[in-house]
Parts: C-alpha cells; sequence; structure tokens
C-alpha cells in the first residue's frame, strides 16, 4: 500500500475537462431565466440578445472595430472550415500542426480541398514548428494553443505586419485566456465551450478587413454547401455579422454565452481572465518544480499553455513500460481520481502521449487547483503500488 495518505482537502468542484469546460464560479440553471425561449432567433428580441453577444465579445477581446463578428454552427470546427473552404486556394498555404486539431486541418487542405501548393510544417507534441519559416506571401493556417498538447505560440511576432496572405487562426482554447494581437490575425474562431465554459455546437469567426476583402474579389473552385456561404453576388452577407445566423441557434446556449460574458465583465474583462488562468498555471507549475515524478509536455515553458495543461509522466519505473502500459497507467491516475470525485475528465487526448491533462482556464477556482495536486500525488503512488504488486 503507498505510503501517502489521501488527502483531507478535495476540490469543491472536480470539472478539469478541456471541453466542455468547467462552467463559471457560482453558475446555475437559473441564471438563465431570461432566454428568448419559445421565440425566433429573428425576433426583435432574438436579433437582440445575437447582437449583444456579438458586441459585448468585441469589447472584452478588445477586437478592432472593422473587424466582423459572427456566430456560425458546428463550433470552433464549423467556423474554421467555413473559413478554410471559403478562403483558400487564391494562394499557396502553409499549414502548421504540433497536435491533433492542427493535424485535422491539414487533412481538410490536403486530403480534401487537394490543395497542391500546401506545405505541411509539422511538430511533435510538446514542441512547435520554426514559426520563422512561414512565407508571408502564402496564407497559414495554426492554432494559437494546441489544446491536446499544451503548447501554444510565445506571441505573433513571426507574422509579418506587411504579409501579403492571411493568417487564419484556430484560437478556441487561447481567447479569453491570452492575448492575441488582432493586427496580425485575419480569421479567427473559436467556441463557446472552452475557456467560458460555455455550451457547444456554436462557432465563433472574426474577420479582418482583409479577410473581407479576399471573400469578396475570390471564389474558390469548389462548391460551398449554404452553411458556407459568407458572400451573395461578390458581396459580404453582413446580416451574418449583426446576429442574422446562417442557422438557428439555440438562444438557451445564447443566454448562457451572455452570462459568462457578463461574469467576464464583472472580473474586468479580459486582463482578469488571463490572470485567474496565468495564477492556475502558476500552481501547477509549482507543484511540477517540487515533484520528481511529472513534467509539463511542452518542451519551452514560452510556449507552454496556461489552459490545456499538459503532463507527461517521467518517473523511470513508468517510462521503462511499453508504450500500451504507459497509457495504461496515467489512464489508471485518472480512473482514480474519477472513482474519488476529485478530478473528472482529466486523461491525455487519445491521439497525444500518454500523460493528464488539467483544464486550468479562467472558470476553474485556484483553490480547487492547489487541492488537485496533493490528489494527483497520492493516485500516482497508489498506481505504482498496484504496478509492484
Amino acid at each position: 500500500m503507498t505510503s501517502l495518505s489521501k488527502p483531507a482537502v478535495r476540490p469543491a468542484r472536480p470539472e478539469f475537462s478541456s471541453g466542455p469546460c468547467a462552467k463559471r464560479p457560482g453558475w446555475s440553471p437559473q441564471n438563465l431565466k431570461d432566454a428568448a425561449l419559445g421565440r425566433s432567433h429573428r425576433s426583435k428580441l432574438g436579433k437582440a440578445k445575437l447582437s449583444d453577444a456579438i458586441e459585448r465579445t468585441r469589447n472584452i477581446l478588445g477586437v478592432p472595430a472593422d473587424y466582423r463578428i459572427g456566430i456560425v454552427p458546428a463550433s470552433d470546427t464549423g467556423a474554421l472550415e467555413m473559413a478554410m473552404w471559403s478562403l483558400l486556394g487564391e494562394r499557396p498555404v502553409d499549414m502548421l500542426a504540433w497536435e491533433s486539431f492542427g493535424a485535422g486541418w491539414v487533412t481538410d487542405v490536403v486530403k480534401q480541398l487537394k490543395l497542391s501548393d500546401a506545405r505541411v510544417m509539422e511538430a511533435d507534441y510538446g514542441e512547435i514548428p520554426n514559426l520563422s519559416e512561414v512565407n508571408p506571401d502564402h496564407d497559414v493556417v495554426f492554432t494559437w494553443n494546441g489544446t491536446t498538447s499544451g503548447v501554444r505560440v510565445p506571441n505573433a511576432d513571426w507574422i509579418s505586419s506587411d504579409r501579403s496572405g492571411l493568417t487564419i487562426c484556430d484560437a478556441t482554447s487561447a481567447v479569453f485566456a491570452q492575448k492575441l494581437d488582432w493586427p496580425k490575425l485575419d480569421v479567427v474562431t473559436y467556441s463557446w465551450q472552452k475557456v467560458l465554459g460555455g455550451e457547444a455546437a456554436h462557432g465563433m469567426l472574426i474577420l479582418s478587413p482583409r479577410a473581407v476583402e479576399r471573400l469578396e474579389n475570390y471564389s474558390p473552385p469548389w462548391p460551398l454547401p449554404k452553411i458556407f456561404r459568407l458572400t451573395k453576388g461578390g458581396k459580404l452577407i453582413e446580416g451574418v455579422f449583426k446576429g442574422e445566423t446562417i442557422n438557428t441557434p439555440s438562444m438557451l446556449c445564447v443566454e448562457d454565452y451572455l452570462d459568462a460574458l457578463s461574469w467576464s465583465e464583472g472580473l474586468g474583462g479580459l486582463d482578469g481572465l488571463c490572470a485567474r488562468a496565468d495564477h492556475n498555471l502558476k500552481i501547477l507549475e509549482n507543484w511540477v518544480a517540487a515533484t520528481d515524478w511529472i513534467d509539463f509536455l511542452a518542451a519551452d515553458p514560452a510556449c507552454r499553455s496556461n489552459t490545456s495543461v499538459c503532463l507527461k509522466i517521467v518517473d523511470p519505473r513508468v517510462t521503462a513500460l511499453s508504450s500500451e502500459d504507459q497509457a495504461a497507467f496515467a489512464k489508471s491516475i485518472a480512473s482514480t481520481l474519477e472513482q474519488e470525485g476529485v478530478a473528472l475528465d482529466i486523461g491525455g487526448y487519445r491521439d497525444a502521449p500518454p500523460g493528464l491533462r488539467v483544464w486550468a482556464g479562467a472558470t476553474v477556482e485556484a483553490a480547487d487547483v492547489e487541492a488537485l495536486c496533493p490528489w494527483l500525488d497520492w493516485a500516482f503512488a497508489s498506481a505504482v503500488d498496484e504496478l509492484a504488486s
């Protein structure tokens, strides 16, 4: 049996999933009592709520006034694919991939759109491609924060201000926790169920004037389904960016997003949100520094995510095991903590190296992260005892 006793303090909220993520502290279904249920999203009330969601998003994130913000279907995936299928093909494209979602966008471009002039720049989990090799004359598609690897771009300095290509950024696990360099970004996508703990199935699409110009002056050679169409007669469908959604949104989910935005405003907006995520990461950094069996998957601290914190087990008793047994060992830790009601959904992503993944975004309380760390030590020690028996 392990010499470690079960910790006395449990996280008050065990939700550490990397998506859908923990609801904001104090959330209750009662907060959604003013939702426009049973009303058309095209009614005066429905459109007002959708427009409010767009403008409050702009204010909190500091999105420039000349950028369009739209609510679109199918979560971040729908928003990013809408952008790629509508914008790519006009010039070569650099595809950056260092985790599973970036790799998925590569599949879209190389195997579905079949762009022969796509250049794929990849890195292993825990690493990041050489960003200096991105060609400013090419379009580029990348994730700001790799949700399944815990690796983020350190900044946008590698993006040229004089670029002729478009930058298309999947920011779903970065936005509201990391500050984006808006003048360097032409397309930004995300979903509500990440940093703000909103409900799933809705995506956000943010377009710079350069992206709008491309849409209005370029028609891709492949057919576009209705759900992807952003122009009509060579002009942007402006209504999409004023709350006139392409398909019917859930007004209950819209209300939940508005509630999360209100909570964010109460924290002081983006600065408050980032500070909470940064503090949660610092707690985990201090624990990792004092713990010899665990380390961050991200090799470079400057590229370490403050939301989807990915961890690898480095104890030699575990690293000596086969890959399958290492995965089983990590899974046993996650399973034990779930059985204890201490931490839910902290197993590493299925395509990532064996390990753990702890969501540390703004909706997670620091006290819960503090309480989690001793439980991780206890679960590891228990798993080692089981390994030795």
